[in-house]
């Protein structure tokens, strides 16, 4: 007997060695078709393998959950490796995709910009960084004054640039990160400013000049210099362009058959029920278990399920009182298990037991706790619809 259990808790391992395997999903950007048009793996990491474009330096793949308009999305890319003649690209989807669900993929495909590209975007941003500073700030005689905070001018610039480069990448996969805090510094500087002071503070001036208006645009144009300079760090020659994007929408993944895992194990019972000192019952129980979520998404509770089944055997007190079950002739049981070990679960919970009393046949009925031990194995139902 334990020689079998043995080689079936070998074989159940090999299986998930086996199943262990990475798959490779081909992408043909010919006719724009993944995984030979089958569904794609669900529940399960994979990789995505293509044909790499002549000058592609980036392949970028968007996955979103139901199409479009989904708020749940997943990009993975892949970069080329420094200047290797490369015929393929390969990326890894390290988030596995929900079982029998729709999704949208969209390549994305990235060369080195041109320098035409690369003077072309810096003035975009150049022009739209001082249009918005000029347009952000008022000249008083008080001072100047300012639209808006700081913090948002500078959360408003930020995203200047970022919509400017969306069709942008960097090779070395660095993201804008926003204005620094030197031109924070400078943002700031503003609210100490004394335009009364300006006559001391500005040379080479014509005499019918305003001096609060020349040392006031002083200030303005340094501080759309600061800006551009920041933005013209990041524009260098290390972005790449987008030059194609393909798209598949509502591609169907695998559906997975619903399983039942199936229990069998060992557990103790506490007893103490009028006798004189607690008694410890050992014996083989079998059940069902109902997992509280899949553990490929929530671990915790994947692996956490609702137990129920039965005791295969009854049980006997020292006293020689009889522990059985009233319904069914045998204890039952329900609880909560915790799996491990991927084929192991440990499982507490309460079982109803009878106990009949030898000396006077009285039976009553108890709810005893218990803890036990069982090896875990999925019953393949084959209920795909109900998944």
């Amino acid at each position: 007997m334990i020689r079998i259990f043995i080689c079936f808790l070998c074989l159940i391992l090999f299986s998930y060695e086996v199943a262990a395997q990475i798959k490779i999903v081909n992408y043909d950007i010919l006719s724009n078709e993944i995984n030979g048009n089958m569904p794609m793996p669900s529940e399960d990491i994979f990789f995505v393998k293509g044909t790499l474009p002549k000058n592609i330096e980036l392949v970028e793949v968007k996955v979103l959950r139901g199409g479009r308009s989904s708020n749940i999305e997943k990009t993975y890319s892949w970069e080329k490796p420094f200047d290797f003649e490369i015929s393929q690209f390969e990326l890894f989807v390290s988030d596995p995709l929900r079982s029998n669900e729709n999704y949208l993929f969209e390549f994305s495909f990235f060369k080195k910009a041109e320098p035409v590209q690369l003077e072309a975007i810096k003035r975009s941003i150049n022009n739209n960084l001082e249009s918005y500073i000029r347009a952000n700030l008022e000249v008083s005689s008080r001072g100047i004054r300012a639209n808006h905070p700081n913090h948002v001018m500078m959360a408003q610039m930020d995203q200047i640039v970022i919509d400017a480069l969306e069709d942008y990448r960097h090779y070395l996969g660095k993201e804008f990160k926003g204005f620094s805090g030197i031109f924070r510094q400078k943002l700031e500087q503003r609210d100490r400013l004394k335009l009364r002071k300006a006559r001391f503070n500005i040379t080479g001036k014509n005499k019918e000049d305003n001096d609060k208006a020349v040392y006031a645009n002083q200030y303005i144009n340094e501080l759309i210099a600061a800006a551009q300079n920041e933005s013209d760090q990041f524009v260098d020659n290390s972005l790449l362009t987008l030059v194609e994007i393909r798209r598949i929408d509502s591609f169907p993944t695998e559906k997975k058959p619903s399983t039942l895992p199936l229990n069998f194990g060992y557990a103790t019972i506490p007893f103490k029920r009028y006798l004189p000192d607690t008694q410890y019952l050992h014996g083989f129980y079998t059940g069902v278990s109902i997992p509280l979520g899949n553990r490929t998404f929530t671990k915790f509770l994947g692996n956490t399920s609702f137990s129920a089944g039965v005791f295969i055997q009854n049980f006997e007190t020292k006293q020689g009182d009889k522990i059985t079950g009233q319904f069914i002739g045998v204890p039952m049981y329900a609880g909560i298990g915790y799996k491990f070990f991927r084929i192991m679960r440990f499982n507490v919970g309460a079982v109803l037991v009878n106990q009949e009393e030898i000396n006077t046949g009285i039976s009553n009925d108890y709810v005893q706790f218990f803890t036990g031990i069982s090896l875990e194995f999925n019953l393949w139902m084959g209920l795909n619809k109900l998944r």
